[in-house]
């Protein structure tokens, strides 16, 4: 596939939605893969990416930056408390918000910094053990807990498990997040993203359908 034609595909599902095309935004996502790659979508006009990894992020993006303007970078994979700072120098958002710990850290340094990125709690629908994310169980209590700290919470990502319906788990965080007033909605990727956005995804995170497989190092 291409940018091109995820862009035209999610103009189609907007459209047999009955959604507006400008309220859901597609994260390019960008991790592992070649600064090239990454040039190419730039070249084209898109500038919402997303990055899993700090490390990944820190060496990418400032570089990118230097040469294209208005660069909305998304934090989407797993947090670790210790790279917190660095993570809200570098992102506009952050989609893997999951633990007071972490919540904690961040209200800590948004004082320090005198600013915070856009958060996005990550629920984890599946209760998977191996999976980040707070338990739908927990949900309403972690956001409360967030929104008391002042922290920026603009709405709630999911993934979903590989072997169930992604429908299923993206009604649910649609639920958690309408019963709490937060209008975000970070869910659905390559294989999925028109239920999600039938659903009402407000960001969609499609990675190897516009920039082709990852390439991993050896």
């Amino acid at each position: 596939m291409s940018l091109e034609t995820i862009r035209a595909a999610l103009n189609k599902a907007c459209e047999k939605a009955g959604r507006n095309r400008d309220d859901v935004i597609l994260v390019a996502v960008s991790k592992v893969q070649p600064n090239a790659r990454v040039a190419a979508i730039l070249d084209q006009g898109h500038r919402v990416f997303g990055e899993n990894k700090v490390q990944e992020a820190a060496e990418k993006w400032p570089a990118f930056r230097e040469s294209y303007d208005g660069i909305d970078l998304h934090l989407i994979g797993p947090l670790q408390t210790n790279k917190a700072r660095q993570a809200m120098e570098l992102a506009q958002s952050i989609h893997t918000l999951d633990r007071p710990k972490l919540a904690t850290t961040i209200a800590r340094l948004a004082q320090e910094m005198g600013q915070c990125p856009a958060l996005y709690i990550q629920v984890n629908t599946g209760m998977e053990p191996q999976k980040a994310g707070c338990l739908p169980a927990d949900a309403d209590a972690f956001i409360k807990a967030c929104q008391d700290m002042d922290l920026p919470v603009r709405g709630l990502m999911c993934i979903p498990p590989a072997d169930e319906e992604p429908s299923l788990h993206f009604a649910l965080l649609a639920k958690i997040a309408a019963r709490n007033g937060l209008a975000g909605l970070s869910m659905g990727m390559s294989s999925d993203f028109e239920s999600a956005i039938a659903l009402g995804a407000t960001h969609v995170r499609v990675g190897s359908a516009i920039f082709g497989n990852r390439v991993y190092e050896q």
